[in-house]
C-alpha cells in the first residue's frame, strides 16, 4: 500500500523576535533545513497562503497584490534588521480560489490589492524558501475570533492542501514581551518553568489529537494568561490544525525557547505530518 501523501501539511511556526533574521539560532537552523525538507518531500509549493498574528482585521482579507515587500512593523532594532529584504510574488489568483472556499463556508471575507509581508511572514521565509521563489498570499484575520471558529476557518482552507498550496500559520507558542523586562536579557538564558509547562501542555494535547481540548487552552492550559496575555500569537495554530483535519493529531517538528520564555515551537497538521517529521529527523 502506498501510504505516501502529495498535500502539503499545514504549519505553525514561532517566527519570535524580529532579530531572529540576524540570529537565527536554533530555530532560524531549524527553518533552513525546513524548506528544503518540505520540496524534497512534497515538490515546491505553488504558492504559501500565510496566516500571521502581524496581520489583524475586524474581519478577514486577502491581500492580493501581485508583488510584496518586507514590511518592518516593528522599532528600534539594529540598523541592519532594515536592510533586509524579502521581495516575492503575490498570489492574485489564489485569492480568488480561496475567497471562494471561504464564501462556501459561510465565512465573511474581502479581497484587498495590498501587499505587504510583515516580519511574522518574511523572517521564517527567509530561511525557509531564501530564493524567494514561491508566491505568497497572506490573509489577515480576526484576533477575537474563538479557536473553533478559526479551525473552521482553516477546514474551509484545507482543499488548498492537495493543490499545491503551503498553509503557514505564524505566531509564538509563547509570547509575553513584559518578560523581557523582568529578564537579564540574554537570549539563551535557562527557560523560565512556567514556559516549559504551557510548552508541554501544548505538545501533549496536540500529539493526542485533543483539538477540543487545545481550544479551551485560556482556562486549561497552565500559566496561560502568563504566557500569552493576548491570545493574537497563539490563534494561527488554530488556522493550521483546522486546515489539517481535526481528525488528524499534530506533530511538533521543532521545540526551543530564547531569552527563557519566548517559545520558538513549530507543528505540523494533517497526514502528511509524520512524513515531513520523519524528513527532518
Amino acid at each position: 500500500m502506498n501510504t505516501h501523501h502529495t498535500a502539503f501539511p499545514p504549519l505553525y511556526v514561532s517566527h519570535g523576535s524580529p532579530m531572529t533574521a540576524l540570529e537565527p539560532g536554533a530555530a532560524g537552523a531549524f527553518w533552513q533545513r525546513l524548506g528544503p525538507a518540505l520540496q524534497a518531500r512534497f515538490g515546491t509549493p505553488k504558492a504559501i497562503l500565510a496566516v500571521s498574528a502581524h496581520s489583524l482585521t475586524r474581519e478577514p482579507v486577502l491581500l492580493g497584490a501581485a508583488r510584496h515587500e518586507a514590511v518592518y512593523d516593528f522599532g528600534g532594532f539594529p540598523d541592519a534588521l532594515y536592510q533586509l529584504r524579502y521581495d516575492v510574488d503575490g498570489a492574485p489568483a489564489l485569492a480568488q480560489r480561496v475567497a471562494g472556499l471561504l464564501r462556501d463556508a459561510g465565512l465573511p471575507i474581502h479581497l484587498s490589492p495590498e501587499g505587504g509581508l510583515d516580519h511574522g511572514i518574511w523572517t521564517p521565509l527567509r530561511s525557509m524558501f531564501p530564493g524567494a521563489n514561491v508566491p505568497v498570499l497572506p490573509l489577515a484575520w480576526p484576533p477575537g475570533w474563538a479557536p473553533e471558529r478559526l479551525q473552521a476557518l482553516g477546514a474551509a482552507l484545507a482543499p488548498l492542501a492537495a493543490e499545491g498550496v503551503l498553509i503557514l500559520g505564524s505566531g509564538s507558542i509563547t509570547h509575553n514581551l513584559r518578560l523581557f523586562a523582568a529578564g537579564r536579557g540574554e537570549i539563551d538564558q535557562p527557560e523560565y518553568p512556567e514556559s516549559a509547562a504551557f510548552r508541554q501542555w501544548f505538545q501533549q494535547h496536540t500529539e493526542a489529537g485533543d483539538h477540543a481540548q487545545l481550544a479551551t487552552w485560556r482556562t486549561q492550559a497552565p500559566h496561560a494568561v502568563h504566557m500569552h496575555p493576548t491570545d493574537e500569537h497563539l490563534l494561527p495554530f488554530f488556522v493550521a490544525a483546522g486546515a489539517g483535519g481535526l481528525s488528524h493529531p499534530g506533530l511538533r517538528l521543532h521545540e526551543s525557547v530564547t531569552y527563557g520564555h519566548l517559545g520558538m515551537d513549530a507543528y505540523a497538521f494533517g497526514p502528511g505530518a509524520a512524513e515531513l517529521q520523519a524528513a527532518l529527523a
